[in-house]
């Protein structure tokens, strides 16, 4: 599978009150070709249960589930694992995982990260933050400049992530952004009606080449 598009990442507060899986369900029909289930919570029967449901529905929509710093549950489900600084070792979740899993990394502004990442056995690198972010609020640390370097750098797919809107997104692709990372400007809607028009609004800007 290509990693290119709209990457959709769970926000348990804005998705809170069972919006879970109706919203994501309509990110996933509006054309998202990653989601990243992150629950920091400790309850590891409603995670499973949880993450089990999301499987199905990626699967259901040609889309693949990514678990964020898990990796027992990422094992346990047979999908794919993001991995933050700090978050365990990458080559050992690649020796868990196998050979086919998607695993990513989290490489903040850092090159130096990316490039150990990649020598671990990362399938993608995530850098950010582009933009003031709701989730991670504070100065943004990443550059355009810095997605060009990365893309001469990597030769693996590139997500953007932090504060990443339908207005500045295009800015990140043409700079060599693979994938953008987004939470608030696709969850935070009103309806899931309203996801899946924003989902859409997001992937057509991947279908200029």
């Amino acid at each position: 599978m290509k990693l290119r598009g709209l990457y959709a990442i769970t926000d348990s507060q804005l998705l809170a009150g069972g919006k879970l899986l109706p919203y994501v369900e309509a990110a996933l029909k509006g054309g998202a070709r990653l989601l990243q289930y992150r629950d920091k919570s400790s309850d590891d029967a409603r995670r499973l249960r949880e993450a089990e449901a999301l499987r199905e529905l990626c699967a259901r929509h040609g889309a693949q589930l990514i678990i964020n710093d898990d990796a027992e549950l990422a094992a346990r489900l047979g999908v794919g694992l993001h991995l933050g600084q700090g978050d365990g070792s990458l080559a050992a979740a690649r020796a868990l995982l196998g050979r086919k899993a998607i695993i990513g990394a989290t490489c903040h502004a850092r090159l130096d990260l990316a490039e150990q990442a990649i020598r671990e056995g990362a399938s993608y690198v995530a850098f950010g933050r582009f933009f003031d972010s709701n989730t991670k609020p504070g100065a943004p640390a990443a550059s355009l400049e810095l997605l060009a370097q990365a893309r001469q750098l990597a030769g693996l797919p590139i997500v953007a992530i932090g504060g990443v809107t339908l207005d500045n997104a295009p800015s990140l692709i043409a700079h060599g952004a693979s994938l953008v990372a987004v939470i608030h400007a696709l969850f935070s809607a009103e309806n899931a009606a309203e996801v899946e028009r924003r989902a859409h609004a997001f992937s057509a800007l991947f279908a200029t080449p």
